[in-house]
């Protein structure tokens, strides 16, 4: 099994077949994330809970995944709180973090 890539449910039913998505900010069809060849540090930056696109590629991936869903960025808040989020870099993309 090769071809597959560690994600939450809610990720993984968000994208279903896309390979692509529009960029919110300049409205462009732009292809996802591909964590087996793209930079996590530069597409993507934490922002507390949130998390912010700083590529097209960034911000479209954020959108189809919903990454920014209101009962995830809260997890994630209640997550730094106890000190658990985000992840140390060594653990993997902070992506799969929900």
């Amino acid at each position: 099994m090769e071809n597959t890539c560690l994600a939450c449910a809610q990720c993984n039913a968000a994208k279903g077949p896309n390979v692509a998505g529009y960029d919110p900010e300049t409205g462009i069809l732009t292809p996802l994330f591909n964590p087996r060849v793209d930079d996590w540090t530069e597409h993507f930056r934490w922002q507390e809970g949130f998390l912010a696109g700083q590529t097209q590629v960034g911000r479209a991936t954020i959108d189809v995944l919903r990454i920014n869903d209101s009962d995830c960025v809260e997890q994630r808040q209640e997550l730094i709180e106890a000190g658990l989020f985000p992840p140390a870099p060594d653990q993997g993309s902070a992506a799969d973090e929900h």
